[in-house]
């Protein structure tokens, strides 16, 4: 009989902002600049359920392994979603994207794999503002296109985003976003290396076992 997911209060949450992903990008992609609206308010909701689900776990004491493995997964593949975005709609480099994108998804994979195996991988707090710089850039990004999209957000407000998120503008800030979670990628991986070898060994001996 397969094991089920525990559906507590924070992984139902985490589920629906996993859910929340393509109905974020419907809506993004839509021809009406409304509906490009109502994907950053769900961008933004899904964001505070990231807030929120953390502290119902730490709060009610809700936390799982299952909630370890999937609250950063759900993260990673809004985030993503996000990014991948940017590429369509012509606001970066499909290079620079795949780097981050390749980089969080391994990296959360592996996190979660070492919590499925009962070892913990130490994160830094470097890692912390190359998230806040992400989140800078998506944000930033996100309301450019739906000003830009909105003939009267333009009229208002366009002439702000033309110094803001001018497409050198936009280019930098996605270099150091690339930079950053490349760099904390690889400070990851080195200060994990002992335990990351001691995961792998354990596995090369169970297959050599079996």
């Amino acid at each position: 009989m397969m094991n089920r997911i525990p559906i507590s209060p924070p992984n139902q949450l985490t589920l629906l902002r996993i859910l929340m992903t393509p109905v974020f990008l419907y809506y993004l992609f839509s021809e009406n600049p409304v509906d490009k609206q109502i994907a950053l308010g769900i961008f933004i909701i899904a964001a505070i359920t990231d807030w929120y689900d953390g502290y119902v776990a730490r709060r009610w004491g809700f936390i799982t392994r299952w909630g370890k493995f999937l609250d950063p997964l759900a993260d990673k593949i809004l985030t993503s979603a996000a990014f991948i975005s940017f590429i369509y709609i012509g606001y970066a480099e499909a290079w620079m994207v795949w780097i981050i994108v390749a980089r969080d998804l391994f990296m959360t994979g592996l996190r979660g794999y070492s919590e499925y195996k009962g070892k913990t991988i130490n994160t830094s707090g470097f890692a912390k503002t190359k998230t806040f710089f992400q989140l800078v850039v998506i944000y930033l990004f996100l309301v450019d296109y739906i000003v830009r999209t909105s003939e009267y957000l333009n009229y208002r407000f366009g002439w702000f985003f033309d110094v803001t998120a001018s497409p050198s503008i936009m280019f930098l800030l996605m270099g150091i976003t690339t930079a950053l979670t490349a760099l904390t990628g690889a400070m990851y991986l080195n200060s994990n290396k002992k335990i990351i070898s001691e995961l792998f060994s354990h596995e090369r001996h169970d297959a050599a076992a079996e």
